[in-house]
């Protein structure tokens, strides 16, 4: 844990004994000797991890959780539970994913305690922590559960291959870097916490998955192409009805897919972003094979042809747009 500069140290080595559950009391090559991986091994996991190496080989970072961890993942790779070559990567996206969910909890709590400008001693801060630590983990446990469930009913039944058919799209809030420039912090924050809420909330009542969010921008999946549709139809119209929400622009496309450790890749990902760049706000645009998927509904959608466009990889790019079925005059 990198100490904050500015941070009284005694407050420090308190708070992370307490977050760490033990205070550290090993070196690198102590775990090193302790769990029985090699040098190399160790320095890999802990940087795959996202954290820094130690200054010195005398650096005290360490607690037993630590060699403990180590000797689990060398467990799951022995017991072929785990490939080695994908375990580098496995171990980055929870490193990634586990950070940025720290930054949030603890910025939270920071909020929260240092609203009054005054300064903080232990005694105020460890019972906080004693009571959000068990909390946040059991949380967190249940989360990981739940979508642990969901994703076993979805590819324990498919085959072993990594490459599945879906749809892909991005969602892009139209004029971002303009809009940023004339808000404050605060209003900055409420139009980014609008656009994630909103779009969570619509991809997943419709049994999507959001991969990513990058900066202005959504990626995210469906397995079945009507809801892939009805998903993009809804970000596309939620400006219209919520004029908080900032307006957008999607881009989907249908085919196959690599998916890899939660993130998918391959050329209909870069089909739906190029069809984002392009389309106009609070417009859909899809490639042919989800406008052959979605015309058969055509009590859900319009497909209709769009101009063919060139963009980068692309020289010709097809694209049809997809709009709300006309509403019968007299309603």
């Amino acid at each position: 844990m990198a100490q904050t500069p500015g941070l009284d140290p005694a407050l420090f080595a308190a708070l992370e004994a307490t977050l760490l559950g033990q205070a550290p009391h090993l070196t690198r090559l102590d775990v090193i000797e302790q769990s029985g991986v090699t040098d190399e091994r160790a320095r890999e996991l802990w940087l795959s991890l996202g954290f820094p190496s130690p200054a010195s080989d005398d650096e005290v970072l360490f607690t037993d959780a630590d060699v403990e961890a180590v000797r689990t993942l060398e467990g799951l790779v022995a017991s072929g539970m785990v490939d080695p070559r994908t375990e580098n990567a496995l171990t980055r996206s929870m490193g990634r994913s586990f950070a940025r969910l720290a930054e949030w909890e603890i910025a939270e709590v920071a909020t929260m305690m240092l609203g009054s400008g005054a300064r903080l001693d232990f005694a105020e801060i460890e019972p906080v922590i004693e009571t959000a630590l068990p909390a946040l983990s059991n949380l967190q446990e249940y989360v990981w559960r739940r979508h642990l469930a969901n994703a076993a009913g979805r590819l324990l039944l498919q085959a072993s291959d990594d490459a599945v058919v879906q749809a892909v799209g991005f969602a892009d809030i139209v004029g971002y870097t303009r809009r940023t420039r004339s808000l404050d912090a605060d209003e900055l924050a409420d139009m980014v916490e609008r656009f994630e809420s909103t779009v969570n909330a619509v991809i997943s009542d419709d049994g999507g998955r959001i991969i990513k969010t990058i900066g202005d921008e959504v990626l995210f999946v469906a397995d079945d192409p009507v809801a892939a549709g009805r998903i993009a139809l809804r970000l596309a119209g939620a400006h219209e009805i919520d004029e908080d929400f900032p307006q957008v622009r999607v881009g989907m496309a249908h085919g196959r897919v690599l998916a890899r450790l939660g993130d998918v890749f391959g050329e209909v990902v870069n089909i739906a972003s190029r069809l984002t760049s392009i389309a106009r706000p609070g417009r859909v645009l899809v490639n042919r094979e989800l406008a052959d998927e979605l015309r058969e509904h055509d009590d859900l959608f319009r497909v209709r042809r769009a101009r063919t466009t060139p963009v980068k990889g692309y020289s010709r790019l097809e694209t049809w747009a997809v709009k709300p079925p006309k509403t019968p005059r007299g309603d």
